[in-house]
């Protein structure tokens, strides 16, 4: 409920007529303040008049007003520099710490507007419960928001990655191994490829960059995912053995339950084909950050990605007899999200980091070119009325769910504040 008031009071979207303290003087609000997330009252610095007198301060807001004092604000020193308490039950009066009574305010909007919050933000049923009104959005809206989502998105990708970079003291190769890792477990096993890659430093793994079977040694064995030795599989002994030797010789740990997914899983999905790639990429001494630097088109990246595996995993899936319909190479679809997933944040996280705009400008101008991913979520919106055209939709509309719709956080989506908004006015 706190949540809703702050949205009401930060969007001024009650009716002028309706501010009134619980005296009986009129409020006026100059400046709503900034809203504050963190400890200390709801909005900072904020600008009202309260009758006949200006007041500059805080304000902050309860359901209850005597939740001012179950909170304990009566004996914060913080609290002090409250100039209005807005709540939606004056239960109490309330007091700053020298006594002095704090104007208080009961706040209320339209019957409409509560009614058009529950349906969006209380319906756990339905995936998408605005869907029958986004047509109704102007695309002029729509498009400025998807473009801030699209950015918001990439940006947030590539701060994951400068921090990875800081923790490896500024080793962009060491870095783009991790998220690359991450990205190759396709959402369902990023996690625990990202821890695998953490355990095995790239460094360590390019001292065996002339055996291609060391290397998968290394990370099968750390991954935990080698098959018990005996069953009639060589290379599964083989790495088995070599894991051995070397996690002795150099002190290894695999990892502690690192939680793989094997379940509705499709066979080029499995981690065993995954990391089998990713030692593809170490065994080729993984000088991939300068080519996706430089490189001039978004085709360059997309067969960089695709990296054809040799050998055991040419046409296997997993540990066991080789797969019938396996192919050597990831598929370009599979190519594309890794492009998205890696070469774009890179650009954006070395751009950003050495005052480079044309490299930004880059990778954003990439997200245009490559074509919209496809899976649920753009299925989703497609049916609604908002195709993807390009990946730099696509990534909007997965930001969209991710952050908005995922977290009933329409209160802070820019449609959602739309179809609000027009509620709470009438």
């Amino acid at each position: 409920m706190e949540r809703l008031m702050h949205y009401v009071w930060q969007y001024r979207l009650v009716t002028p007529a309706d501010l009134v303290t619980v005296d009986g003087r009129r409020v006026t609000v100059i400046d709503p303040g900034r809203h504050n997330t963190d400890a200390g009252p709801d909005f900072f610095n904020a600008k009202v008049r309260i009758g006949d007198r200006m007041w500059a301060g805080d304000v902050e807001m309860h359901v209850r007003a005597s939740d001012w004092h179950r909170h304990r604000h009566d004996g914060d020193p913080a609290y002090d520099s409250v100039v209005l308490h807005v709540v939606d039950s004056d239960d109490t009066p309330i007091h700053r710490r020298n006594g002095e009574v704090i104007p208080q305010m009961t706040m209320h909007c339209s019957p409409q507007f509560h009614e058009r919050y529950s349906q969006l933000v209380g319906r756990s049923d339905i995936d998408l419960p605005c869907a029958h009104e986004l047509k109704s959005i102007p695309s002029v809206h729509l498009n400025g928001w998807l473009t801030s989502l699209a950015y918001e998105r990439a940006y947030a990708k590539a701060d994951a990655l400068t921090e990875i970079l800081d923790t490896f003291t500024g080793d962009w190769e060491q870095a783009t191994y991790v998220i690359l890792a991450r990205a190759l477990g396709f959402s369902t096993n990023s996690e625990p490829m990202q821890r695998l890659a953490r355990s095995m430093p790239l460094p360590f793994l390019r001292k065996h960059s002339d055996s291609l079977t060391s290397i998968e040694a290394l990370l099968f064995g750390q991954a935990t995912l080698l098959p018990p030795s005996g069953r009639g599989d060589s290379y599964a002994d083989r790495l088995n053995q070599e894991y051995t030797f070397l996690a002795h010789k150099f002190s290894l740990r695999p990892l502690q339950s690192p939680g793989w997914k094997m379940g509705r899983i499709r066979p080029h999905n499995l981690p065993h084909r995954r990391i089998a790639t990713l030692a593809a990429f170490i065994a080729n001494d993984f000088r991939i950050v300068n080519r996706i630097l430089r490189a001039t088109d978004t085709e360059e990246i997309i067969e960089l990605f695709r990296t054809p595996l040799s050998g055991y995993w040419a046409n296997r899936f997993t540990f066991g007899a080789p797969g019938e319909r396996s192919t050597a190479t990831m598929s370009r679809s599979s190519a594309i999200v890794l492009v998205i997933n890696v070469a774009i944040p890179l650009l954006i996280a070395y751009g950003t980091r050495h005052g480079d705009e044309e490299m930004t400008s880059r990778a954003f101008e990439w997200l245009t070119r490559l074509p919209a991913e496809s899976n649920s979520i753009i299925s989703m919106f497609a049916t609604a009325g908002i195709p993807a055209r390009d990946a730099f939709t696509s990534q909007a509309l997965i930001q969209l769910r991710r952050r908005y719709c995922e977290t009933h956080s329409c209160l802070y989506c820019r449609i959602g504040h739309r179809l609000l908004s027009a509620r709470a006015k009438r």
